[in-house]
């Protein structure tokens, strides 16, 4: 590796809790395609999610990495495996309609005599498609497939120190967009524009630590357009009279911080202000209950009781887990603050408090978005960013 991030006493440390949750699924053999498990397990980083690549955790030794040829060298870069575990397939593989890299990655895996075994696979997963599992079956017909969806996943749900200084970084790096969202957010000012200085904060970052590219890139609907919580930005300028919602994260090394705050531009109307208080409150309720030993469905429910006392329905979850991610989301896929949702709360587990309220069915159509980013501690939660937890008024 280049510039390893992890010690490798770590990252035997990820490969030995992976091999136990792999035999308590009865997995011999495991095909990783979701590259935030690949960097995970081996430190692969490298913008070559759009073709076929996997991650294999073999029933003994180090894994391997197998993707396109000519990214074989990004990963000589940055996996900590030797060589000889870096397997690459010729370019005449990529999107080709006569063969599949799988059929190739089948054959490695068949002559290394590990074609009979029990083999998981991350069925529901972005990357992973179904032509690729075909292949695979097609190519390894004795293997016993079964899904290891979140398998890894969920063996990265307590973060390590390394990993939560990351996340911190991350977060001083969200915090100094934001300043920059308030310093320049006013009617007439063209969203590309603001966009642009969004990105070029998040990307110099801060204090010598440079920012990584996001998961997710800028969300920032206006007026009744904010009562849909994926929009991103176009050319059109800033409207006096309207709320405008910027969802955006900062990111470290691939480790991210997630945090929303709203800015109104002129003087809000009163159902607006309404849900502040009410969302506020509803903050504080959630973050009391987010400590280890309480559930996701805790901070949830302590969360939604003062919305229902508000006369405010949110028909969504309020959170979810963050850390390490590629595009398209940044959220680790596994627990969800909702009720029904009996995880329990470890110490390290770090997660996005999404308390927005998107407000399609109303007689006029609003949005508001105030969240934090928090990391699970013993006795209450570390909230990572400081960013004033209030609606920003701009008269």
């Amino acid at each position: 590796m280049s510039a390893p991030r992890f010690t490798q006493e770590e990252y035997d440390a990820r490969l030995a809790k992976t091999r136990a949750a792999m035999e308590r699924a009865g997995i011999e053999l495991l095909i990783v395609s979701d590259p935030s498990n690949m960097h995970w397990l081996t430190g692969y980083d490298g913008w070559s999610f759009y073709v076929h690549q996997a991650v294999i955790v073999p029933p003994d030794g180090a894994p391997l990495w197998f993707g396109r040829k000519q990214d074989a060298a990004g990963a000589r870069w940055t996996v900590w495996m030797e060589d000889a575990r870096i397997l690459g397939y010729p370019d005449h593989y990529v999107m080709s309609t006569e063969r599949h890299p799988m059929d190739l990655l089948a054959q490695m895996l068949a002559d290394r005599g590990w074609g009979g075994l029990r083999a998981g696979v991350e069925m529901d997963n972005y990357y992973f498609s179904a032509a690729a599992f075909a292949a695979l079956q097609r190519g390894l017909p004795n293997a016993r497939f079964s899904d290891a969806t979140a398998l890894v996943n969920w063996q990265r749900a307590v973060k390590s120190p390394r990993e939560l200084e990351y996340m911190r970084e991350a977060a001083r790096i969200v915090e100094a967009m934001h300043v920059r969202i308030r310093d320049l957010a006013e009617p007439g000012l063209r969203k590309c524009d603001l966009v642009a200085e969004i990105l070029a904060t998040g990307t110099r970052g801060v204090d010598g630590a440079g920012g990584d590219y996001a998961a997710i890139v800028p969300l920032l609907p206006s007026g009744a357009e904010a009562s849909a919580p994926h929009l991103t930005w176009d050319d059109r300028p800033l409207r006096a009279g309207e709320a405008t919602f910027f969802e955006i994260a900062g990111c470290r090394l691939r480790y991210h911080c997630p945090l929303s705050r709203t800015i109104f531009l002129g003087e809000p109307p009163q159902h607006i202000l309404d849900a502040e208080k009410a969302v506020l409150d509803g903050m504080e309720a959630g973050l009391e209950a987010a400590r280890a030993g309480n559930t996701c469905e805790d901070v949830a429910e302590a969360f939604f009781a003062v919305l229902r006392r508000n006369g405010i329905e949110k028909d969504n979850r309020t959170g979810y887990p963050i850390g390490l991610s590629y595009p398209p989301d940044w959220g680790e896929r596994t627990m969800s603050l909702r009720p029904g949702d009996r995880t329990v709360l470890e110490a390290g587990m770090t997660f996005h408090f999404m308390t927005g309220l998107w407000m399609a069915d109303a007689a006029e159509p609003w949005g508001l978005e105030i969240t934090e980013s928090i990391a699970i501690g013993e006795t209450g939660p570390e909230c990572l960013a400081d960013v004033p937890r209030a609606l920003v008024v701009k008269r």
